[in-house]
């Protein structure tokens, strides 16, 4: 698992390129601000987050699963659960687990106010799947190495499961378009750009929709499904009532937002 770092850091480099060259082609929606005004600031709080998380966790979520493994610490070291049984069992679970972490992040005002930063992008493209504050970066690597090692999930899954959700996260931030009938079979499983927008509305009922990365079930499995937004994709806006200005863009109040502001799901 060495390399891992390093297949990683592919996968994230070719996946992003892609999705960028695609809204490029073929985007969903007009831009509301060119990207000059995003992409520096989005682009250098992935690279704050990942210098924290290689600081603070050397070992991260693979060190946890190897940590586990060794000891048989968890369900399936447990229950000496085959490959076969537990990678695609421990990709579901970690999924399910993200997507409650998800929830919970806008349910608790304390950790919304970390979250919001996510949501107070005024464009939605595949940088916005980067915008995460370094404190909910944080909390979420803690929760996703304890539900690693509670599962006893096989490295090869937990590595398997960052490429997918990195991936994934990109592809339905993106402002990609994809043919009607082609979003609808692929949301049956999979988020798709237009699905993942509607959590990204400035309506409160719409934010708090479709919480979703990965699978597309969980969302419709406790009815927080929503198809798409009251103005439709085209008319719906962007963002956060608060935080508006153009000026929150900027990476110093990026970063600054937990501590100021009312603290308004509205």
């Amino acid at each position: 698992m060495q390399s891992e770092p390093v297949v990683r850091f592919g996968f994230f480099v070719g996946v992003f390129a892609l999705m960028a060259v695609w809204e490029a082609l073929a985007p969903a929606r007009a831009r509301s601000f060119p990207r000059a005004a995003r992409w520096p600031s989005n682009l250098a709080i992935v690279a704050l987050d990942a210098a924290l998380l290689r600081f603070a966790f050397p070992v991260a979520a693979v060190g946890a699963a190897a940590f586990a493994s060794e000891r048989g610490f968890g369900l399936f070291n447990a229950l000496a659960a085959p490959l076969w049984i537990s990678v695609p069992l421990s990709l579901a679970a970690l999924d399910f687990v993200i997507w409650l972490q998800h929830v919970a992040f806008h349910r608790v005002p304390l950790l919304w106010r970390f979250h919001r930063m996510h949501h107070a992008d005024l464009d939605f493209d595949v940088t916005t799947a980067l915008r995460f504050h370094p404190v909910e970066i944080a909390l979420s690597m803690l929760i996703k190495m304890a539900a690693v090692a509670a599962l006893g999930a096989p490295p090869v899954a937990v590595v398997a499961f960052e490429i997918l959700l990195n991936g994934l996260a990109m592809f339905d931030h993106s402002n990609a378009s994809l043919p009607p009938r082609l979003d609808a079979l692929v949301r049956l499983v999979f988020v798709t750009p237009d699905m993942h927008r509607v959590h990204h509305s400035v309506r409160p009922e719409e934010t708090h929709s479709n919480f979703g990365f990965n699978l597309s079930i969980w969302d419709r499995m406790f009815g927080l499904y929503r198809a798409a937004p009251r103005e439709g994709q085209q008319g719906m806006t962007v963002g956060l009532p608060i935080l508006r200005e153009e000026g929150e863009l900027r990476l110093d109040r990026m970063l600054t937002q937990p501590w100021r502001n009312p603290d308004s799901r509205r």
